[in-house]
């Protein structure tokens, strides 16, 4: 890995923090999935909000899921699918992930009940999720990350693993 070759790994904070400016214009209001946060030893991070999206006044959920997004050099995808921090490694839970999949995954498991309507939406929100990468290694783990991203919230919201048919 070499930064001439633009391999350089985005920390989650940094991540998150410019996920947060584009979900701050959409939704007309700041820290809507999360509150960013310094600790006492300079650390970066964030406290998820736990509670229920609200949409502003002309916006649904729908609409959301719906809104294209595009990461143009996503490496592993970390501005996607943050299952880990990629300069750490270490693991995000579900609950408190902040990729721009993610977080339509979690307006989709809080707006929706039935599975065949999960697996529709969550298959526009990945239909609405463009990334770039040139590196064959690094668009492999994207592509793995977002798969495992999709496996995962399927299990945590429905409590068993997707049909491989379909």
């Amino acid at each position: 890995r070499v930064r001439e070759m633009a391999e350089v790994f985005t920390p989650s904070w940094i991540c998150n923090s410019q996920n947060n400016l584009i979900d701050n214009d959409w939704f007309g209001r700041n820290s809507v999935f999360n509150e960013e946060l310094v600790l006492v030893d300079g650390t970066q991070t964030w406290k998820t909000h736990k509670h229920k999206i609200a949409f502003p006044k002309g916006k649904t959920w729908i609409d959301y899921v719906n809104e294209t997004r595009l990461e143009v050099t996503c490496g592993e995808a970390p501005y996607i699918s943050s299952r880990y921090d990629a300069t750490s490694g270490n693991f995000i839970p579900i609950e408190e992930r902040i990729g721009l999949l993610d977080r339509k995954l979690r307006i989709i498991n809080e707006n929706v009940q039935d599975s065949i309507e999960w697996l529709a939406a969550a298959q526009n929100a990945f239909k609405n999720v463009y990334a770039f990468e040139w590196q064959g290694d690094s668009l492999l783990l994207a592509r793995e990350s977002m798969l495992i991203t999709f496996i995962e919230n399927y299990k945590m919201k429905f409590k068993n693993e997707p049909m491989t048919k379909y």
